[in-house]
């Protein structure tokens, strides 16, 4: 039985995974990254809703009746990454929310850089898609994932 570490007020606890649903974010601007991501998500059984930049990213995600974990893209349009990131961790609603970093600029530095604004993990790309359901499930179970793919 799989389980989910939820963080709350620095506290985590399990929550199984077996039993609910799991909606994923996506924030990508580039449409062929997100069908990539959605399907994979897709074939593992888990909702996905988009947006395409991180402007009023907030104001989407608390539209939504759960959120298990944002996959974030830096490179936007309007409002980077890390300015989205800012806006969640000041969320009451939110700021307990996985957010990983999933950017093209991969490199220890951006990594470095990552961890510093906040972010939970990171994920380079381009994506394996092999790896991606194992790193995507790790990620929900509380396992930090800093990979450059």
């Amino acid at each position: 039985m799989a389980e989910d570490v939820v963080k709350t007020e620095g506290q985590t606890r399990p929550r199984d995974l077996s039993t609910q649903s799991i909606t994923v974010l996506v924030v990508e601007d580039n449409v062929s990254n997100f069908v990539l991501i959605a399907r994979m998500l897709g074939y593992m059984g888990i909702h996905c809703e988009w947006k395409t930049s991180g402007y009023e990213v907030v104001e989407f995600a608390d539209t939504l009746p759960h959120l298990d974990l944002i996959l974030m893209d830096i490179r936007l349009p309007y409002e980077d990454g890390y300015g989205a990131l800012r806006k969640i961790r000041s969320s009451p609603h939110l700021k307990d929310t996985l957010v990983v970093a999933v950017t093209a600029e991969a490199s220890q530095e951006q990594i470095n850089k990552a961890k510093q604004a906040g972010f939970d993990g990171f994920l380079g790309k381009p994506l394996d898609m092999d790896r991606f359901p194992d790193q995507v499930r790790r990620i929900l179970m509380g396992e930090p994932v800093w990979e450059l793919n």
